[in-house]
């Protein structure tokens, strides 16, 4: 069953390395897509209209930079369940990789607050004076990805050590 499970983690996380270069083009090359997309997920009270091409690509660079990061991680975790569908548990490769993808989740919930604060004042940029704004939001789902993510660090490290002492006892006998 664990075979299956980290078999379909696998393919998951493939399925997003492949799917999240090819929308950034999409959307790179479409930023009128984009734009539409990001006018009804971004929480601001921006005058779209006042919104420039030059804006959306600026905003296109830092979502795609924020999202590359996750992917980044993704990559990392891929590798570590590939290992364990493969048998291989406790392994320092496995667990460095694990620790690369806890590292880079952090990385990525801590970024998700400057990554709204920049679109805001990348997006109010062409507002009258007085009415440009800067937002910044922490909220509970980050928080509770930088606790994961934190667990997640010291238990991969944990696991490096234990390879580690595992190589020591292997040189001994």
């Amino acid at each position: 069953m664990h075979r299956l499970f980290c078999l379909l983690v696998t393919w998951s996380c493939l399925a997003v390395l492949v799917v999240a270069p090819v929308a950034a083009i999409y959307f790179g090359l479409s930023i009128d897509s984009f734009a539409a997309l990001a006018m009804r997920q971004l929480p601001l009270p921006i005058q779209w209209e006042t919104v420039s091409h030059g804006q959306w690509l600026g905003l296109w660079v830092l979502t795609t930079l924020h999202v590359g990061v996750g992917v980044w991680g993704l990559f990392f975790l891929r590798r570590a369940f590939l290992n364990f569908a493969g048998g291989e548990f406790f392994n320092r490769s496995n667990s460095r990789d694990l620790r690369l993808f806890s590292i880079l989740l952090f990385v990525q919930a801590f970024t998700k607050p400057l990554h709204t604060a920049l679109a805001s004042v990348l997006l109010s940029w062409n507002h009258p004076p007085g009415q440009k704004m800067l937002s910044i939001s922490f909220g509970s789902g980050e928080v509770q990805t930088v606790i994961l993510a934190m667990i997640l660090w010291v238990i991969c490290d944990l696991l490096v050590r234990g390879s580690e002492l595992e190589n020591e006892n292997k040189q001994f006998v």
